[in-house]
């Protein structure tokens, strides 16, 4: 079995969609044209190991895709695979652009300060708006830190390392 990280997601099977067998994705891409050309996926049910499936891009519709599952040709088969992600393996996933990162891949990074002070482990981001929030857990408190994703306080990411530098503003912990 891979491990979750050999995974990219790159959509969720939303509802079903006319009496053929059609599904409804929601997009989970910043590069919604790889859908264009795609004709195989994989299709993950819940924590079952993913299954390749034929797919075939039928629509794009109110912002969501309607797409065809080999093997699924009614609305009640299509309606089983709601809540299902489509999976494409890492290998495949399109390279970010210079630094820009996946979040898959800044989760579990080590955070230190710029004096070199160990902050905690990078447990989550979140995108509250103006700019993603990258909640930092720290390893014997368990206290959360929340940095803003932006230069000031972001100063290096490096993945190689597993190491993300920052540089504390005021007011970013609790003192």
């Amino acid at each position: 079995m891979e491990s979750p990280n050999d995974w990219v997601v790159i959509g969720e099977i939303t509802r079903p969609h006319g009496l053929q067998g059609y599904v409804k994705v929601r997009m989970h891409t910043d590069f919604p044209h790889r859908f264009d050309d795609l004709t195989c996926v994989y299709v993950q049910q819940g924590n079952a190991e993913p299954k390749q499936s034929g797919f075939r891009l039928v629509a794009k519709t109110g912002g969501q895709l309607v797409c065809q599952i080999t093997g699924i040709s009614d609305r009640d088969s299509a309606g089983e695979l709601r809540g299902a992600l489509i999976l494409l393996p890492r290998a495949l996933a399109v390279k970010p652009e210079p630094g820009a990162y996946y979040i898959f891949d800044l989760v579990g990074l080590s955070v230190h300060s710029e004096d070199g002070a160990l902050l905690g482990t990078l447990k989550e981001v979140i995108k509250p708006g103006a700019n993603d929030v990258y909640i930092v857990e720290q390893a014997e408190s368990k206290k959360q830190i929340l940095l803003p994703a932006i230069n000031d306080v972001i100063l290096d990411i490096d993945l190689e390392s597993g190491r993300m530098l920052v540089r504390l503003l005021p007011g970013l912990l609790d003192e």
